[in-house]
């Protein structure tokens, strides 16, 4: 009974995994695999905490950290999972937004995904690769269904970062520009 709980726990939260405008849509169909060193579910409080090594693959999806949060709301949704990196290394979040597009990959000390906003907080030494841009700084926002980008030198807003926002764009070939 337990595990059975357990397992229907995982299975629910991680539907944050299902993201149609960001990812492929064979990601929501396809089976979600979990390596971690340990969990720890709380189904009163609707969370689950697995620690150690923690890799999740969904799909194109795939998700590393040395631990990973998922809280559930009221209603029994994903609304917020939190990957944190250990070890001197950074969570680590990558997807395929659609067949032909390249993977969007992301790293931060601390990757934080809010499921009701669809967005994506890469916090400490955050870095975000798309379609062969980069954007680099110490927190790098994501939006996934307008793919929108924002990057600051600080965590807080402040600017009281050291570190300067950096991004590399790289030029699209002729033959990925729109026609005129």
């Amino acid at each position: 009974m337990r595990r059975e709980l357990g397992q229907l726990l995982v299975l629910t939260a991680l539907g944050f995994t299902s993201l149609p405008t960001m990812a492929l849509e064979s990601d929501a169909s396809a089976p979600i695999e979990i390596a971690a060193d340990q969990l720890e579910l709380d189904d009163r409080q609707g969370t689950a905490v697995y620690t150690g090594s923690v890799d999740i693959q969904q799909g194109s999806m795939n998700l590393k950290a040395a631990r990973v949060d998922i809280q559930r709301a009221d209603d029994g949704q994903v609304s917020q999972v939190t990957a944190k990196g250990g070890g001197g290394e950074r969570a680590y979040l990558e997807q395929r937004p659609a067949p032909d597009e390249a993977i969007v990959k992301g790293w931060g000390d601390t990757v934080i995904y809010h499921a009701a906003e669809r967005r994506v907080e890469l916090v400490g030494n955050a870095e975000l690769h798309q379609a062969g841009d980069t954007f680099d700084g110490a927190y790098v926002e994501y939006y996934l269904d307008s793919r929108r980008v924002q990057a600051r030198s600080s965590q807080d807003g402040d600017g009281s970062g050291d570190g300067r926002v950096r991004m590399t764009l790289t030029p699209r070939n002729a033959s990925e520009q729109p026609s005129q």
